[in-house]
This record gives C-alpha cells, structure tokens and sequence, in this order.
C-alpha cells in the first residue's frame, strides 16, 4: 500500500462490547491515516445502558490495538464533531454492513456535515467474514451461552460470559 493520508481519523462507537468487525474497521483505517483516535461514547444515547463501563471498553480496545503506533483510544460525552475537532481529525471512519446501517450513517453523516462540513465521512464495508457481526447480536449469545470465539477478542468473552450469564 502507498503511503498513508497525513490527516486524522475518529473512529467512533459505543463498542460494548468490541467486536473483531470493529478491530477490523479500526486497523483497516489505521493503514490508511496516520493517526486513529478510537472514540468511544461514555453512555451511547440510542442503547440502554452498557455492560461494560466506558474505561473497560478502552481498556479492551487499547490492549487488541497495542501494536499499532498511530491509533489512540479515548472516550468521550460531547458531540463527535467537537470532539473530532478537539483532536484535529479531518475525517470520521465507520464500519458498513448492511443497508440498514447506511440508512443510519446516511442521518448521522447529514448532521455531522451541517455542524462540520470541513469533516469528511469515510464508509469501510464490513470484510465479509464480518458482516453480520453485531455487538448486540454477541451480547445476547452471551446471554444464552453461545459459543462466541471468533467474535470478539478472548478477554472480552470471558468478561461478557461472567457479566451476561448472572
């Protein structure tokens, strides 16, 4: 691959938990930029609450991307737009698997781009080995024991397991 693109990218999401479709995105984008900053919302307004806390989901992210110089995690309770602007990103990188999440994106890039149009939206489509990958599709195997290596990293399983199956 060339080089990479010398602009900042925010890579947001609720990630509860972090998936391997995320992973995926999030080293695909990593090769693209020079710098990722993986946001990872506080308290998601579209869920109910999360499983995980805010700091164990960047601890999980942070220890599967540790290989990777140019990607930070951090969390985050403002608008994405000022919180890509605090960190000088030109660009928001999110993950594509089906239509339903285009229709979605498709909203959120509306806004985003009426309160930042100097913040480029960029879709990576799912790997296929991915794409029907969701956090809340693993949290509900988790819930009735489903097998979910291959899903999400080691360490997440086994925390979901003892937080799903009380």
């Amino acid at each position: 691959m060339s080089e990479r693109n010398h602009a900042t990218a925010i890579c947001p999401g609720s990630y509860d938990p972090v998936t391997l479709g995320h992973l995926d995105i999030i080293r695909r984008a990593a090769r693209v930029f020079e710098r990722v900053v993986v946001a990872v919302v506080r308290q998601p307004v579209r869920k109910q609450k999360t499983v995980f806390s805010a700091e164990e989901r960047v601890d999980f992210i942070r220890s599967e991307v540790a290989d990777l110089g140019n990607v930070e995690v951090e969390s985050f309770d403002t608008l994405l737009v000022d919180f890509a602007r605090k960190h000088g990103a030109t660009a928001i990188v999110k993950g594509l698997r089906a239509i339903s999440d285009f229709e979605y994106e498709f909203e959120m890039n509306q806004l985003n781009r009426k309160m930042a149009p100097e913040i480029e939206s960029v879709y990576l489509m799912a790997a296929p080995q991915y794409s029907f990958l969701s956090s809340s599709g693993v949290k509900e195997l988790a819930m009735f024991g489903g097998e979910l290596s291959g899903l999400v990293p080691e360490r997440v399983a086994r925390r979901l397991e003892e937080e799903l199956r009380r």
